[in-house]
């Protein structure tokens, strides 16, 4: 079974997310917060993590790059899920390490299969070539 942290602080997302995976088969964990949401990575280590960018105290960002600083979570799979659209932003998420970027407000039908393919190619083998992807999406973007 698919196990997938959800990292937000806004209850109503947590749930939103939780009840279109868990529909799909899928084990959710939740944290409200960054620091919770780290423990849980290191203690459950989820197949995948949806993580929020803005949150007070310790922000996405900074969440992403311990979870990639550890050896325990580093090759947890990170997708953002945040109200930050901006290209920078969205760069940025990249750059760090996350492997999609999913803007509020999504559709919730989107989340298990966006989950279950990025799961399938991560095991191919192709993360990198995901990343790449997602980089000439917004290259591609930025010129429109």
């Amino acid at each position: 079974m698919t196990k997938v942290l959800v990292i937000d602080d806004e209850a109503p997302i947590r749930l939103l997310c939780r009840v279109n995976l868990e529909a799909e088969g899928m084990d959710v964990l939740e944290a409200a917060d960054g620091p919770t949401g780290l423990e849980h990575a290191r203690e459950q280590a989820p197949d995948v993590i949806l993580l929020d960018v803005m949150m007070p105290g310790l922000d996405g960002w900074r969440v992403a790059e311990e979870l990639l600083e550890d050896e325990r979570t580093q090759d947890i799979p990170i997708i953002f899920l945040t109200a930050r659209a901006e290209f920078r932003d969205r760069a940025r998420g990249l750059d760090i390490g996350g492997v999609d970027y999913v803007t509020k407000p999504f559709n919730p039908l989107e989340l298990a299969p966006l989950v279950e393919d990025l799961l399938q190619r991560i095991g191919r083998g192709e993360r990198d070539e995901l990343r790449g992807e997602k980089l000439a999406e917004l290259r591609t973007l930025m010129q429109d």
